[in-house]
């Protein structure tokens, strides 16, 4: 039997780390999962085992070589961000892949930012609100200033999805996905590194910009093609832009629900940082605008809030049907605040300060909760909608399978085609389909996205 050619991505999350191997179709034909015990830096807050994780690479790829059945034609790799490791002169970390929940040192970050032209402008130019190590810029900066010793044995910081296809190659690269996402390293302007990078001598230990799609050879198969590795936002908008071709408008939902726009290229306002909005890059270099809310974590603590008043299990309402009768009833007796973006909106919906003894049941009080939430989704989207000519919304993850979301969502917009989406390993899938000319001769399918669409004249009567 012949040997199936496909391509192998590994997909780091911060818990779970995970190896896919897709065929010619982009059909996951083998996965493997693992996890790991964090490990602590030197101050005692947790990170990354950047051990476990090249040694868990190597493991997968020496288990994969021993499978008949399959082919290995590639290997991609994407990550969270925010991520770098610094490798010295022998190319081994010289210090640990620190945590960008880390807090920052409030007098450091003052004294870039009065350096470099003030939060505002310096945040409009970089496209990101200030938000410490999570802009990972300023992770380098910090250690310039904080860790001398360990910032000049560094000889190149590369962000995870990087220093991943180092492992295997041997070669440094430095990829725009991960640059352009809030990092401050990167001048939406000027679409250059920003001035700091070159002032503070930064620019000495970032490896050379390559495309997204660029391969090299790995160390151990010099016929395996090897990617440079990808944002994992960035590649989970893939499919998608591979797949459509009017202009849309994705709502990735979760923890946080992300508004991603690939057809608008404004400029922040300071508003828009305000209300947490960012752009990064797709993998072809042109800007997306984001917006953010923390509607998957509000969600669920406002779901266990219902379900202790209401004497329910919380479980009852990952099914519950829309109810358009209940919808009315609400219309009637629930005071709701219009639709217009404020910070306050942005950063929580009214559903927190409601009193749950105004609900006649717990029903009403779930779909009230709903409402709210898509009045803050509206509020958000909107952000990044003006200026282009979106006509299609798309909804992937969890609230993508909840029926009232999505009959409110499409109601709210009811000029727009709103679609709930499912990809399979989304962002893995996208990682793959960015090499696909470098190993795949077949068309790209046309079937990688399930739809089912949502119309506003069937929402309520």
């Amino acid at each position: 039997m012949l040997a199936t050619p496909v391509i192998a991505v590994f997909d780091v999350g911060k818990t779970n780390k995970k190896l896919f191997l897709f065929d010619k179709h982009y059909k996951i034909v083998y996965e493997r999962s693992a996890r790991f015990i964090e490990t602590e830096d030197e101050n005692g807050f947790p990170c990354e085992n950047l051990e476990s994780l090249k040694q868990s690479v190597f493991d997968a790829l020496h288990e994969i070589e021993g499978k008949e059945e399959f082919d290995v034609k590639a290997i991609n790799f994407t990550t969270y961000g925010a991520s770098f490791v610094y490798i010295g002169e022998d190319g081994e970390p010289v210090a640990p892949l620190y945590n960008y929940l880390k807090p920052y040192s409030p007098e450091l970050l003052k004294q870039f930012y009065s350096t470099y032209g003030g939060e505002e402008k310096f945040s409009e130019e970089a496209s990101s609100p200030v938000l410490g190590n999570l802009n990972s810029g300023m992770q380098l900066y910090r250690m310039k200033y904080e860790q001398p010793e360990v910032y000049a044995k560094i000889k190149y910081a590369l962000h995870l999805p990087q220093y991943m296809s180092y492992l295997i190659t041997g070669q440094v690269f430095a990829d725009i996905t991960s640059i352009g996402c809030h990092t401050n390293l990167w001048n939406f302007t000027t679409n250059d590194y920003h001035e700091w990078v070159y002032k503070e001598g930064v620019i000495e230990k970032l490896p050379p910009i390559v495309a997204s799609n660029f391969t090299v050879p790995s160390n151990f198969n010099k016929e395996i093609k090897v990617g440079v590795g990808l944002h994992d936002s960035s590649a989970a908008l893939i499919p998608y832009l591979s797949s459509i071709h009017t202009p849309f408008a994705l709502i990735s939902t979760g923890t946080w629900c992300i508004t991603l726009n690939p057809f608008n290229d404004t400029p922040l306002t300071s508003q828009d940082l305000q209300m947490d909005c960012l752009r990064y890059m797709q993998f072809k270099g042109k800007p997306v605008k984001a917006s953010r809310i923390f509607a998957g974590n509000e969600h669920e603590e406002q779901v266990k809030r219902i379900a202790e008043h209401f004497n329910q299990s919380p479980l009852k309402y990952r099914t519950m049907p829309f109810n358009a009768e209940v919808m009315e009833t609400l219309q009637q007796k629930v005071d709701t605040p219009a639709q217009t973006v404020s910070d306050a909106l942005i950063k929580q919906s009214a559903f927190p300060s409601r009193e749950l003894g105004i609900f006649d049941t717990d029903e009403e009080a779930y779909h009230q909760l709903m409402q709210d939430i898509i009045n803050q989704q509206f509020a958000s989207t909107n952000l990044v909608l003006r200026g282009s000519e979106v006509s299609r919304i798309f909804v992937d993850g969890g609230f993508s399978k909840n029926d009232i979301y999505m009959n409110l969502l499409a109601a709210a917009f009811a000029g727009k085609e709103v679609f709930a989406a499912s990809v399979a390993q989304a962002t893995a899938l996208g990682t793959a389909l960015a090499m696909h000319d470098s190993w795949n001769n077949q068309p790209i399918p046309k079937d990688l996205i399930e739809l089912k669409y949502f119309a506003d004249h069937e929402v309520i009567s």
